[in-house]
């Protein structure tokens, strides 16, 4: 696909190292030309140094034959008017981020009204994210499927816990639940789990668990999972005042404390159930005197790296809250993803995901879109519509799935399927699947044959 990129700073740049990785045509727009020539450099594609909303500049960048445009840049107006402009140009299709939380409740009314196809907002979803793991405390990562009504959990087994040692064919028979294992995370590899798969302590695995049996898995594996009443936020930003929104509408308490009188003030205003403290979040004095120690929930999401790995380091030590830390760096990752600082938080990821599905619904060519996408760290699990095929109906026992794939639900009509050998794909399902492979765009991808093989970039 051809696309156009306007605006290369973190967000930007991160989309372009992705889809450029799939195989896209892209051009990159933005005033930096430092910028431009590092991205062209490193990445190997066109770029053409101006604003995003001059129509010249978008006509160099080739708008008339573009497929999509993705404006990205700090500004949301700039953003909403290089789309406008793309569309009248060349009726492309667009995608705007748009961050102010004034516009949050008119986000429908700008998408329809400008004929945008998409409209993000990153720290709403963030936020949306961070409000799913702490509804699941033992969980260090949530993927919601089938509009919400699925859900992967990602998990960390315990030291002493009975899945250490245990086959993942034993776990159903031996824990008498009906789970589905489908990936393992070992030192730093992915492994889509076969039957013989001997699990151990601080292995990572990602699972299907009907809700009902949810309580009763994580209790017989050494996982409590209690309710979470109480959270702390530090730093009074745009994720900060969405989070509290949504864990208030929850029943649960919230704390935040911002070192910005005007923020304390317009937060205040803007959540009167949630409780503002107008001080230093890094005072180990003050973290202690607002409850600290007792708290459920920490969340770290000040605009500082270095200030996020430390508060949440601290809290680890002095509370056993559940940890939150919001990374907007990817330096030193490997690094940081071994420190005990809880969930990391990428508003710039969580970002590049939705704008990743969306162009990989764009490109489908049999009908079978991709409903969403979710990276689960060097893997990815999909979720694809089943369109009129000539597999559907084949019991999936006798269909040729690649061996770095797992097909792990089925959304019939609003109802979970946990599939075994003999069940079967009907039109209008959706299937959830787990892969290394990443890239695919269809469903077909996920065969053996030699028509999904010349699709891949």
């Amino acid at each position: 696909m051809r696309i156009i990129i306007v605006g290369c700073g973190k967000v930007g740049a991160a989309l372009a190292e992705q889809l450029a990785a799939e195989g896209h045509d892209l051009t990159l727009v933005d005033l930096s030309e430092r910028r431009l020539g590092e991205l062209t450099t490193a990445l190997d594609v066109d770029s053409v140094a101006g604003s995003g909303t001059s129509y010249h500049i978008l006509q160099e960048a080739g708008v008339q034959h573009a497929d999509l445009l993705i404006a990205v840049t700090a500004h949301d107006e700039i953003n909403l008017l290089s789309c406008l402009i793309a569309r009248k140009a060349s009726g492309c299709h667009t995608i705007a981020r748009v961050r102010d939380p004034e516009y949050v409740s008119e986000v429908g009314f700008i998408r329809d009204e400008l004929g945008l196809s998409m409209v993000i907002n990153p720290e709403l979803s963030t936020a949306r994210v961070v409000s799913r793991l702490i509804r699941f405390p033992s969980a260090i990562g949530v993927s919601t499927f089938a509009k919400g009504r699925i859900e992967l959990l990602d998990l960390r087994i315990p030291e002493h816990s009975r899945l250490d040692g245990m086959a993942v064919c034993e776990i159903n028979s031996l824990l008498h639940v009906n789970v589905l294992l489908c990936m393992v995370h070992r030192d730093g590899q992915t492994f889509i789990s076969k039957g013989d798969f001997i699990l151990r302590a601080g292995d990572g695995i990602t699972v299907i668990i009907p809700p009902r049996e949810q309580v009763d898995f994580f209790q017989q594996i050494g996982m409590p999972n209690d309710h979470i009443g109480s959270a702390m936020l530090i730093g009074g930003g745009k994720i900060s005042f969405f989070l509290a929104g949504m864990l208030l509408d929850a029943g649960i308490s919230v704390k935040i404390i911002e070192n910005r009188l005007e923020r304390c003030e317009l937060l205040s205003e803007l959540l009167p159930g949630a409780t503002i403290i107008y001080g230093d979040g890094t005072d180990r004095d003050l973290l202690e005197e607002e409850g600290l120690s007792s708290c459920e929930a920490f969340a770290s999401l000040t605009g500082m790296d270095e200030e996020n790995i430390l508060l949440s380091l601290h809290a680890g030590r002095h509370s056993k809250a559940k940890l939150f830390t919001k990374i907007n760096r990817v330096n030193f990752e490997e690094v940081i993803e071994s420190l005990p600082i809880g969930t990391i938080i990428r508003p710039k990821q969580t970002t590049a995901e939705l704008i990743s599905q969306y162009i990989r619904a764009m490109q489908n060519s049999m009908g079978s879109n991709v409903e969403t996408l979710h990276q689960l760290g060097d893997a990815e699990a999909l979720e694809f519509r089943v369109a009129a095929h000539h597999l559907t109906g084949v019991p999936l026992q006798d269909m040729p799935i690649r061996p770095d794939v797992l097909l792990c639900c089925i959304n019939r009509k609003g109802t979970r399927i946990i599939p075994r050998g003999q069940d079967v794909l009907r039109e209008g399902d959706t299937v959830i699947v787990v892969s290394t492979r990443k890239g695919m765009s269809d469903l077909q991808d996920i065969f053996e044959n030699k028509e999904s093989e010349a699709r891949q970039p």
